[in-house]
């Protein structure tokens, strides 16, 4: 891999995307394998991986538009990294066509003799119905895609000419579109996850995947960052004060992420509600409670008085272990979230889902390195990238 400072582009961009797509070829194979031996595992599986992935994508797109909407300074240099990860979004939707096919043996709500013998299930039949589920999906993924879109084309502009009024019509359509996103991924998450479990409902539940979203996104581009200046990219662009920010919004989230989390278990349990408890109880059998004490002390415990120092922040070995730790525990959090609707009392281990992350992963992250490789690595005509790479924290 070798770089050009004076332009900020990769002259050589090395093994990674020949790597991930290979990946992610025999993955997806794999997964079609799954797909014929246990079909119903395969579907639990493929869904765990795709919400993994597509949260980071999510979580790009939010920075982005974070990015634009408050004007920062320190984050115009990791910009891309969150576009790049945004741009995906239009191909993530072709990998959703699984899925779909995948419904009648995912959600409860699609068996119609089912809801045929159940009132609470056909007190929700006008929302929870196939044709409407997939009219929604669709319009999630073209909203997505078409900010994605539209920022992305907006700020390749600048890469020939820096001119204000894009940045105008970035913060324009970001201030739009925080409100179309805080819908739609709060809508896809009940969707996607909550509805697996189609009797119980928490109104937390949109907040508490955001939370998670935004803290794998942010970990990943730490991670990615750190590899890089490794090979000497980005090092003079990217210093310890960006790192620095980067670490306290990972801490900020590691504590919001807890508290939604926490909220969300404390009012459920405190009301006592037969058809709220019972998702939690679900998570409490078995080896089930072994995961659930995982994702507490894993998810918040550890990484919270890890990163508490100031110092821990600003070292590359803590963070890119913290980093890591953090998208497993995201991974933990997804698997919990989806696998008690198929095995409700223990943990059900099998090959079949590393090989739905792994073919869904190198697929995600192959295309995010054409996009982030394919330009300047950063803007390099937005009139505060001087500022970004002299700030300090």
């Amino acid at each position: 891999m070798k770089f050009d400072s004076q332009t900020y582009l990769l002259t050589d961009k090395g093994r990674f995307g020949n790597i991930t797509l290979v990946m992610g070829i025999i993955g997806l194979m794999l997964s079609i394998a799954a797909w014929l031996i246990d079909s119903e595992q395969f579907y639990h599986s493929y869904l765990t991986s795709f919400v993994f992935w597509i949260t980071i994508a999510l979580g790009g797109l939010f920075f982005v538009m974070l990015h634009h909407l408050v004007n920062a300074n320190w984050s115009v240099v990791i910009r891309r990294f969150g576009e790049s990860l945004m741009m995906t979004i239009p191909f993530m939707a072709i990998l959703f066509i699984p899925i779909i096919f995948g419904i009648r043996e995912l959600f409860d709500w699609s068996d119609a003799e089912l809801v045929a013998s159940d009132h609470l299930l056909q007190g929700k039949a006008g929302y929870l119905n196939i044709p409407f589920f997939i009219i929604r999906t669709l319009i999630y993924f073209i909203i997505w895609t078409g900010l994605a879109l539209t920022l992305n084309r907006l700020s390749m502009k600048q890469n020939i000419s820096a001119n204000f009024e894009q940045i105008k019509k970035m913060r324009i359509i970001s201030a739009l579109g925080m409100i179309l996103f805080g819908f739609t991924l709060t809508f896809a998450s009940f969707d996607w996850l909550m509805s697996l479990d189609a009797h119980w409902y928490s109104t937390i539940f949109g907040v508490y995947i955001f939370s998670g979203s935004f803290l794998a996104m942010l970990s990943l581009t730490t991670f990615i960052i750190i590899r890089l200046q490794n090979y000497g990219v980005l090092t003079e662009a990217i210093t310890k004060e960006h790192y620095h920010d980067l670490g306290k919004l990972i801490f900020a989230f590691i504590i919001f992420w807890g508290y939604m989390a926490f909220s969300q278990y404390f009012l459920i349990w405190y009301g006592n509600i037969p058809e709220e408890t019972i998702w939690f109880l679900h998570r409490w059998e078995g080896s089930w409670k072994i995961v659930s004490l995982i994702i507490v002390f894993g998810h918040f415990v550890i990484p919270f008085f890890v990163l508490f120092p100031q110092g821990a922040k600003r070292n590359k070995i803590v963070m890119t272990i913290m980093t890591l730790w953090i998208l497993l525990m995201h991974w933990v959090d997804i698997y919990w979230l989806v696998m008690p609707s198929l095995h409700p009392h223990e943990i059900h281990p099998t090959w079949i889902n590393p090989a739905a992350f792994f073919g869904i992963g190198g697929i995600f992250l192959y295309i995010f390195w054409r996009f982030f490789t394919r330009h300047p690595l950063v803007p390099i005509n937005d009139p505060n990238l001087k500022k970004s790479i002299d700030f300090i924290s």
